[in-house]
């Protein structure tokens, strides 16, 4: 029985069907396996290899995995029911088969040795991105790409066996043995179908869109090839453009998805700060704050980088922005742009890096009120958190059985009692 590829979508005439997973539990006590029966056909479907969805039932599981792709065994220690494991492969399918932007599944994984990263590509809308490498099956696809699969192996095989035949002359043997072969017999001309293109205006705009998505995915591949400086570049003038074409308010998610297929997530908020901001930077913060809050939430060297961006924004506005240097931090942090720590970490070490060494120690210097707000801030919360310990340790829950409620009274440590003056017992 076939069931649909992405089961959140319930339309019977969905057309990527996969087989349902079969699983079949061996042996006993220690020794108790799961083997899944069928799991070449479901990864076939998937366009996947069938260890990665095997490997992911491990890592899901806690399990270790077996593979034997000659007898076509697939195996999760464990005794694990179909149903488990079929709701375990939607979660595989979401994160590693469906494409984020369009939930097609018709997708590609490329994987990049050198980087350390695994790209995904989509055949039906053109997305091109790159994967969230937390999960551990990704650390397994990186040392196993799929090219790297038997199967693949043997088609590598074929096609060099197919060049050492034709080297060899034998294909030509095989062009000599179409001679043999007896031509058609001709069709009546009332039957001939019209196989010229067409030339309408429509289907010449059809053609030139197909040609551009082409050219447009051969760019996108191309581009993560280039050093870091071109791609910073690519993506400061992208950021540029939707400026000038006054669209940059509501990019800020295509913005993000540019800057993930670029691989430069961490340098993003040091190029919108240089685009996004200028003297009125405090206005800016509120309204372009969901742009940030895409590259800097957990992201603490790209919050390094922002802090970065403002000394170089100090550097260009120093008669306006040099006095408010405290107060702009302090947005930068009401706003969740910039963590504590990041910002403690920043006042520790004065950098030339973005400017010189003179107007960073100014900077410094300015933000020194707002840097020793911050501890007080911080050794008061510290505080505080210690007397409310020592004071839930004096709180007592007393039940009255004539009130409604339960009264919570403060009870007073009891003092220890005066040692009694010693008696004569004869005087008793």
């Amino acid at each position: 029985m076939s069931v649909n590829v992405n089961r959140s979508v319930a339309d019977q005439f969905y057309r990527y069907k996969m087989p349902r997973l079969i699983a079949k539990v061996e042996g006993k006590g220690n020794g108790i396996k799961t083997v899944i029966v069928n799991m070449t056909d479901v990864a076939k479907a998937l366009s996947r290899p069938p260890t990665y969805p095997t490997k992911f039932f491990g890592c899901e599981l806690g399990a270790q995995t077996q593979f034997d792709a000659k007898n076509d065994r697939f195996i999760v220690n464990g005794s694990h029911e179909a149903n488990k494991l079929q709701d375990m492969l939607d979660v595989f399918i979401r994160k590693f088969v469906l494409c984020p932007e369009c939930d097609n599944p018709e997708t590609d994984l490329h994987i990049n040795p050198k980087k350390q990263t695994i790209g995904n590509s989509c055949k039906a809308c053109g997305y091109r991105g790159m994967l969230d490498t937390q999960h551990k099956l990704c650390t397994f696809i990186l040392k196993n790409p799929p090219e790297n699969e038997p199967g693949s192996v043997e088609k590598k095989k074929d096609k060099k066996n197919r060049k050492k035949d034709k080297e060899n002359g034998s294909g030509s043997v095989e062009a000599g043995n179409h001679n043999d072969i007896d031509a058609p017999d001709a069709v009546d001309g009332e039957d001939d179908e019209d196989w010229a293109e067409e030339t309408t205006e429509e289907a010449q705009r059809r053609r030139m869109e197909e040609i551009s998505s082409h050219a447009k995915n051969l760019t996108l591949s191309e581009d993560l090839e280039k050093t870091l400086e071109e791609r910073v570049n690519i993506f400061y003038n992208f950021v540029k453009q939707k400026r000038e074409d006054c669209a940059v308010d509501a990019a800020d998610k295509e913005i993000l998805v540019e800057a993930e297929r670029l691989d430069v997530m961490a340098m993003g908020p040091l190029i919108l700060s240089e685009l996004l901001f200028d003297e009125n930077i405090r206005d800016q913060i509120k309204k372009y704050k969901r742009h940030f809050l895409r590259f800097c939430v957990n992201n603490k060297k790209a919050q390094k980088y922002l802090l970065g961006g403002f000394e170089c924004l100090v550097k260009l506005h120093q008669a306006q922005l040099l006095p408010r240097v405290p107060v702009v931090l302090k947005d930068l942090y009401d706003a969740d742009l910039v963590e504590e720590d990041v910002i403690l970490s920043w006042a520790e070490k004065v950098s030339k890096k973005y400017v010189s060494k003179e107007l960073a120690k100014e900077i410094h210097a300015r933000a020194s009120p707002f840097i020793r707000w911050l501890k007080e801030a911080e050794e008061e919360s510290e505080g505080s958190e210690v007397e409310e310990e020592e004071d839930d340790e004096n709180v007592e829950v007393v039940y009255d059985s004539s009130a409604r409620e339960l009264k919570v009274e403060t009870v007073k440590p009891n003092k220890p009692d005066e040692e009694e003056d010693d008696f004569d017992i004869d005087a008793i």
